[in-house]
């Protein structure tokens, strides 16, 4: 017969949510975790210009949670007073917050032939400009963020005639990384020596070569960097339909690249019921990250933005509780590999929508040796990859490798072993949500195998494992699901928190096997037991 598991919450109790001072909760956790805000340059001249404006911004930060704030010179084509940027950061620093300066490199000069917002930095007129608005921010603030407009897509005559031979890939990206040197870095830390620079990546890892993101190269030079985890509703085209999942996946991958200088990920309300609003701050946070920006002020304040803001409020208790939990955990389980400057192919994302089958991914920029390997098209960036899959299949390791990828290695590897699985994608990553949970038990039990773990559950059931005592299980369908989770060894588990505090959980263990039934959209944190094998 099953025993009910213990319930471990040893941080906030759920039925004190409502009373939490989150100002004095944030600043207690805040080297752990800590959200913050952004002030737009438009936000700065129409929402912070007189006092009542200010006031009213600083008691919002404070009801929130958020101990620091960012605040805009530049952004499209509009730069913020110098007065009123030193008046909102004397306000702010004086209120308990912590200030650093923020660019949007939207509209600076010369318009590229692409998106009307974006430019054309081969035009020197246009770097001149960037390099003005950086000595000018460095000026007043000693950190500076840069969002994620920064790169281009223009192929302009000019650009043309620079790029020569080059593909337009290798062109820009070797354009973006001069100028970042020559007119953001040199020039900001002339005007102020002391002045760190952050370079924040979009959520879009496989276009990033494309428009001159260069994420080797880039990440060296720059101060830090931030990720974009704006995943957003999973089911609305404007915002690019995508997984709940590339949060953590993107936060894990970019911040193995990053190091140390890795900061925190960068989300906002568009597109976003309160469900998926939370959603991206739970996996921003299981992706390891130290700090999250909610984009921005102006926007979270009208439209759907004051019930995500709620929703978040309601959460950031047990979120600060999730981030001591996780945070400096080694990520376990089945090594994802994506080279950067990798093309997906015809398998762009295909790991944020692998990672929502519950195979826990290891995101990775090098293809490594583990007990268990995700491969995609990605993969054969690596020209030794055919060698790689040969030694890794020869050794004994899992391979679960895609049908493009595949299909892209006939004639070099024979994958016809009993240590590789294909898995069918079509050209259609979003297509493997829809596999049925028997082919889903089948995939998870050869690629789980070698970790010791076996997992049982529907699509839309994401699983984490965290050193060697953590595990979280995210449900991201509109109904309560049963899982079912087994160890090797497997003595004893407790429900550390749930998110919605208070959400419907009910976990049993009966001989090793953990079984949870957890609420439409939730997500459940366990410490569990091993045995030490006789």
């Amino acid at each position: 017969m099953g025993v009910v598991l213990g319930v471990g919450h040893v941080f906030a109790k759920e039925a004190d949510m409502n009373t939490v001072d989150l100002w004095k909760l944030a600043n207690e956790r805040k080297d752990t975790f800590r959200f913050s805000t952004l002030f737009t340059a438009q936000n700065v001249r129409d929402l912070l210009s007189d006092e009542e404006g200010l006031r009213e911004s600083i008691d919002w930060c404070k009801r929130t949670g958020v101990t620091r704030v960012f605040v805009e010179s530049f952004r499209s084509a509009y730069t913020a007073e110098r007065k009123t940027l030193e008046r909102v950061k004397a306000a702010y620093l004086e209120a308990g917050l912590e200030v650093s300066g923020c660019v949007t490199t939207t509209n600076v000069g010369k318009r590229s032939t692409g998106w009307e917002l974006i430019d054309c930095y081969t035009d020197v007129p246009t770097q001149e400009h960037l390099q003005e608005i950086f000595e000018y921010t460095a000026s007043i603030f000693d950190e500076i963020m840069i969002d994620d407009f920064w790169f281009t897509d223009c192929e302009c005559a000019e650009c043309q005639a620079a790029k020569g031979d080059r593909s337009w890939a290798d062109y820009r990206c070797d354009l973006m990384v001069r100028v970042s040197r020559e007119r953001i870095l040199e020039p900001a830390k002339a005007a102020n020596p002391g002045v760190n620079v952050i370079i924040k990546y979009p959520q879009w890892y496989d276009n990033f070569h494309k428009r001159g993101y260069e994420v080797v190269r880039q990440t060296a030079d720059f101060d830090r960097i931030w990720i974009g985890t704006e995943t957003r509703d999973p089911d609305n085209t404007q915002w690019g339909r995508k997984a709940q999942y590339e949060a953590f996946f993107i936060m894990q991958w970019l911040g193995g690249i990053g190091g140390d200088k890795t900061g925190g990920g960068w989300f906002d309300p568009y597109g976003c019921s309160p469900e998926t609003y939370v959603e991206q701050a739970r996996q921003t946070i299981l992706g390891q990250a130290g700090e999250a920006v909610l984009f921005c002020y102006g926007s979270l304040i009208e439209d759907n933005g004051p019930a995500n803001v709620e929703r978040l409020r309601s959460e950031i208790p047990a979120l600060l509780d999730m981030a001591a939990l996780v945070r400096g955990k080694s990520i376990r389980g089945i090594s994802a590999p994506k080279p950067p400057n990798s093309d997906g192919l015809d398998e762009e994302y295909v790991f944020d929508f692998v990672g929502m089958l519950g195979l826990p991914l290891v995101p990775a920029a090098e293809i490594t040796d583990g007990p268990a390997v995700f491969l995609s098209a990605h993969a054969l960036k690596d020209p030794d990859l055919a060698d790689r899959v040969n030694r890794m299949k020869d050794s004994g390791r899992k391979l679960l490798i895609t049908d493009g990828l595949s299909n892209r290695l006939r004639g070099e590897v024979d994958l016809n072993s009993d240590q590789v699985k294909i898995l069918k994608v079509g050209g259609e990553p979003r297509s493997i949500l829809e596999l049925d949970r028997a082919v889903l038990r089948g995939i998870r039990s050869e690629m789980l195998a070698p970790l010791g773990i076996a997992f049982d559950a529907p699509s839309r059931v994401a699983l984490y494992l965290m050193g060697e005592d953590i595990v979280a299980i995210e449900n991201f369908n509109d109904e309560k699901v049963d899982v079912q989770f087994s160890v090797s060894g497997l003595s004893h588990a407790d429900v550390r928190l749930t998110l919605p505090p208070g959400g419907e959980t009910d976990s049993r263990m009966s001989n090793s096997l953990l079984e949870v039934t957890i609420g439409p959209r939730s997500l459940v944190v366990l410490t569990v037991s091993v045995a030490p094998a006789r």
